[in-house]
């Protein structure tokens, strides 16, 4: 086995590979750009080497100095974790030529079944099911919207060397095949150095069920199961989960033993995913296959008692699989919800900046009577006063839950997701609670296209009604309460001007305008010892008791005897005073007022926001490539006007009306904030 091996990734998966290494017993070595010095996985490992500047070109996707690295702490292996090199045949190949062990398959496999499109050529040699589609890498752009053309719209353009979501696009038209084709190149150019671009056609209303594989040196390969990754929002996958709440077991025999055939065809060691599309008829047809670790593999890992990344290294070492297909397990029901730093309320646009407070969920992994795990577990890169920079993808962390159906896995996720404290950045947490609440996911009534149909508009905190909306009024009422308990006990007040504390009180609901109707509330018999009170609103009572402590961010107790955990924050938006309470993805911005303060703010004027509809504003942080307009041309809504590049991916923002550019007060290469103006209209 290993004395020392190098992670050549950074984020949550080198800490995941951290900590298995760790448990064999073997050192480790973290690489780590200028942008990552002070990142968690250069924290855990044994060793640490800087490999440069921060764009990931730069530094991640570096192979020699990942190479040299090896070589100047003595690392016997490499492990590439996901994205980045690790689907690189040439970086297998040449690690190899330098002695050093890939943790990973063998690179002729990586090139046979990493790269997208010689992949759909042998698995169409071999017999597998394909999806109709060109092939053959498309030169222009031209040209791409002829073969769609041919093919039927709609259709799919996909970088060859593509992964993640990053390079693809799907189009139903002429004008989105052109300009889809264009970004995909380019977004593929920048991720993977490969332009390469080939397109097939678009299957409507598909799953995405993928199969994991792990593979040995001695030829035996296994299916550990599938996992089901239909839930995705613009090809990126958010909620994965382990089983497939759709398929049969007939359909998944013959989906795992396909996938091992064509990992055998090509002599496949490792682990590794085959990805099919499925029909409604459960017909599947090869989509791709990831020739590394997947995202997703955790939920793999809680239903079969396996962990992937210790195989991938035994299998490194020449190790047999210690088990056989007939070995391996399905127990239970897992889910993972990727946490990511992007603000749902705002387009679901990128949201860099510094982690003021990351409290994730505690993690309660537990053995039950048959020695399987259930519970919560957390994967994270990141900790409290952690950067998420602008130059990688935006997952913070990945939640993890395991129950004994599918249903209490929902139900522990909803609880996590509750539990789950980010401030300082945006995160898509609520969109998250609101797609686990959603009736047609709690009975598995989903495809590939769930959350365009159900949140084609973008998502609205009114797309998140609560089941109880009382409650949080109550919650409000109940913090604030505390708060004033505490101050009417602060000695040395001056006599006749100490805080006072009634039971009547008035929340009102910040709305745009900041007078949303108010809620008469009582709050009474409150118990500082035990923190109970009963709150009395217009539509019921609530009992609540709970430890919490003023100033703690997640709050977690009972509401008429049933646990609950829930978030508070206190100052938001343009109002200091003003609380914010959320829970199950709704979000209650209100200021809990005494009834003549109540009276009083129902009088006060509304100072709007100034008009800012004359600019094109940057709506995240990131860095501006091109600016596509100049002073005193007329633009045309819809005309591109400026293009910004955050997290690996292009954003291209558009006028919303026809106009004359007055003045560009943004240059190309220039590090916009959110809300900084690119371009004013005269």
């Amino acid at each position: 086995m290993f004395k020392k091996i190098l992670i050549a990734n950074r984020g949550e998966i080198a800490c995941r590979v951290i900590l298995t290494a760790r448990k064999m017993g073997i050192k480790t070595v973290a690489v780590y750009s200028d942008a990552d010095k002070d990142a968690r996985h250069v924290e855990l490992a044994d060793e640490a080497v800087n490999i440069g500047p921060a764009p990931s070109r730069d530094s991640y996707l570096q192979a020699e100095k990942i190479i040299a690295a090896c070589k100047q702490t003595g690392a016997e292996a490499v492990h590439p974790g996901y994205g980045f090199l690790s689907e690189n045949a040439g970086f297998s190949k040449r690690v190899e030529e330098e002695g050093i062990i890939f943790i990973g398959p063998k690179h002729y496999s990586i090139a046979a079944m990493g790269d997208k499109i010689e992949s759909k050529k042998l698995a169409g040699a071999a017999g597998v099911n394909c999806i109709p589609g060109v092939n053959d890498a498309i030169e222009t752009a031209e040209k791409a919207v002829e073969i769609a053309k041919g093919i039927g719209y709609p259709v799919m353009i996909k970088a060859s060397a593509g992964g993640g979501g990053k390079g693809l696009r799907v189009a139903f038209n002429d004008k989105e095949a052109l300009e889809g084709f264009t970004s995909c190149r380019n977004e593929a150019r920048n991720s993977f150095g490969d332009d390469r671009v080939f397109i097939e056609k678009f299957v409507e209303e598909p799953r995405h069920i993928e199969i994991q594989l792990v593979g040995d040196s001695h030829g035996n390969v296994i299916y550990l199961n599938e996992r089901e990754c239909s839930i995705q929002r613009r090809h990126q996958k958010v909620i994965e989960e382990a089983p497939s709440p759709f398929i049969s077991d007939a359909t998944r025999k013959a989906m795992g033993e396909q996938a091992v055939a064509l990992a055998k065809a090509v002599k496949y060691q490792s682990a590794g995913t085959v990805e099919f599309v499925v029909g409604k008829d459960q017909s599947f047809y090869f989509l791709e296959m990831n020739t590394r670790l997947q995202v997703e593999h955790p939920v793999t890992e809680c239903i079969t008692g396996l962990d992937l990344v210790e195989l991938m290294i035994r299998v490194a070492a020449g190790e047999k699989l210690p088990l056989e297909q007939k070995d391996v397990q399905r127990n239970g029901w897992a889910i993972e919800c990727r946490i990511n730093a992007e603000d749902p309320f705002r387009n679901f646009l990128p949201s860099t900046g510094r982690l003021v407070r990351f409290q994730p969920p505690k993690e309660s992994m537990f053995a039950s009577d048959t020695s399987h795990l259930y519970g919560v577990r957390v994967d994270t890169g990141v900790q409290d006063g952690g950067e998420i920079p602008m130059f990688y993808d935006s997952m913070i962390a990945k939640l993890i839950v395991h129950g004994k159906d599918r249903l209490e896995a929902i139900a522990k996720m909803r609880e996590a997701l509750n539990a789950f404290v980010i401030r300082g950045i945006s995160s898509n947490i609520p969109f998250q609670s609101a797609l686990l609440a959603h009736p047609k996911f709690v009975k598995g009534d989903f495809n590939t296209g769930f959350i365009a149909e159900n949140y084609g508009q973008g998502f609205h905190a009114e797309d998140v009604p609560h089941d109880d909306p009382n409650f949080l009024v109550a919650l409000a009422a109940y913090v604030n309460r505390r708060q004033l308990g505490r101050a009417a006990g602060i000695s040395g007040q001056m006599p006749g001007h100490g805080v006072t504390v009634g039971e009547q009180f008035v929340v009102i609901g910040l709305g745009a305008d900041g007078r949303n109707k108010p809620n008469a509330v009582t709050v009474r018999d409150y118990v500082a010892t035990t923190g109970s009170s009963a709150i009395d609103t217009a539509a019921g009572s609530y009992e609540i008791c709970s430890n919490w402590h003023l100033g703690g961010a997640r709050i977690r107790g009972t509401v008429n005897g049933k646990p609950f955990a829930a978030q508070v924050e206190r100052g938001v938006g343009r109002n200091p005073l003003a609380f914010r309470i959320a829970h199950n993805g709704t979000r209650l911005d209100a200021l809990v007022l005494s009834p003549r303060a109540a009276e009083l703010h129902q009088l006060m004027p509304y100072k709007a926001p100034p008009d800012m509809s004359r600019f094109v504003l940057s709506p995240m942080p990131g860095l501006l490539v091109e600016v596509s307009v100049q002073p005193g041309q007329k633009v045309q809504a819809g005309e591109r006007v400026a293009v910004i590049e955050a997290m690996k991916m292009e954003n291209v923002l558009f006028a919303i009306a026809d106009g004359v550019v007055g003045k560009v007060l943004a240059a190309k290469g220039e590090s916009l904030s959110v809300d900084q103006p690119i371009v004013e209209f005269a």
